[in-house]
């Protein structure tokens, strides 16, 4: 099950004319054009204009918008010790700006810090106490911390606040499957795709909700929806199990083959298909196909060895 995060907020320096921004001359000039580069995607471009920024000495507002967009940048490009500095100093330029706080909280979370993401979060809060993104987002990291119910009320808060939050209804279904509350897990990735009715990652939970209640052509629908928006070697993987607890072997078989095509290292698949192919008497095809997911992961012969000793009468290759 996914856990959806929010991306970073980049900060623009108001009332500088676009002309300005093309030939830069003060610290403003040079943070919009490196926004301007930024969202062209040349990366590089904007970092060398947001440093220019920071060297030109501009007020501390300037400076420390200047800090957070080479940040964002350099997050872009995975330098997360160098994103955190950087929000760092923009937080000692702006202790009262929230939005600071959320960006080094994000970074935290992409470095896997969730004990500095919390406080990050936590942080942005005080300052902007109705900010759901930043509860959205302290509920994923303490849904890492294994605080399941501190994120499901962090995600309450944040759907209070924001009764369309779309992310906020998937992530506290998230967390609904993890305690194991299918009913509760349902309805809200069903909200989350009443209101974005394409959220491919949604279908898949559901699905993979229904499924464990043993619904199987419930979870079989959903998993068709998500293959039409975005066939995926998982997503054939997933129908292909709730095909074959469902007894449809041919059309779990069909699936199976798929996720293989796609992905030929898919290792459970193609023991999988193997049972199969045992419980329909093809005993070359199925002892190949074991052969094969041994090969890829070895780990899972321990898994199948009484299935095939049993029912092929050899041992597990």
């Amino acid at each position: 099950m996914k856990t959806l995060r929010f991306a970073v907020i980049l900060l623009m320096i108001l009332n500088v004319h676009l002309a300005l921004a093309q030939n830069p001359r003060s610290a403003e000039d040079y943070n919009n054009r490196g926004l301007e580069r930024q969202s062209k995607g040349d990366l590089d471009g904007a970092i060398e204009d947001y440093t220019k920024a920071i060297s030109l000495k501009g007020p501390p507002i300037t400076i420390a918008t200047a800090y957070n967009n080479r940040a964002n940048a350099l997050l872009s490009k995975n330098d997360i010790d160098g994103a955190i500095a950087d929000y760092t100093k923009a937080i000692e330029l702006q202790p009262n700006n929230f939005e600071n706080y959320y960006n080094r909280g994000v970074a935290s979370m992409t470095k896997g810090d969730f004990d500095g993401a919390v406080s990050d979060f936590s942080k942005s809060l005080e300052i902007s106490p109705q900010f759901a993104p930043a509860l959205n987002n302290r509920g994923n990291a303490k849904k890492s911390k294994r605080d399941v119910d501190g994120a499901i009320s962090d995600y309450d808060k944040a759907i209070s606040f924001r009764p369309k939050y779309t992310e906020a209804y998937y992530n506290r279904g998230t967390a609904y499957q993890n305690k194991g509350n299918l009913e509760a897990a349902i309805r809200d990735y069903s909200e989350a795709l009443n209101l974005a009715p394409k959220f491919v990652d949604a279908y898949i939970n559901r699905g993979q909700a229904r499924q464990a209640q043993r619904n199987f052509v419930a979870a079989i629908a959903d998993y068709d929806r998500a293959i039409e928006l975005m066939p995926d070697a998982g997503i054939y993987y997933a129908r292909a199990t709730a095909r074959q607890a469902h007894e449809d072997f041919n059309g779990a078989l069909e699936d199976y083959s798929r996720a293989i095509e796609m992905n030929p290292r898919l290792a459970q698949a193609y023991a999988n298909r193997g049972v199969i192919e045992t419980l329909q008497g093809r005993k070359k095809e199925a002892l190949d196909d074991f052969e094969r997911a041994f090969l890829i992961d070895p780990s899972l012969r321990a898994t199948f060895k009484s299935f095939i000793e049993n029912r092929l009468g050899k041992k597990a290759p």
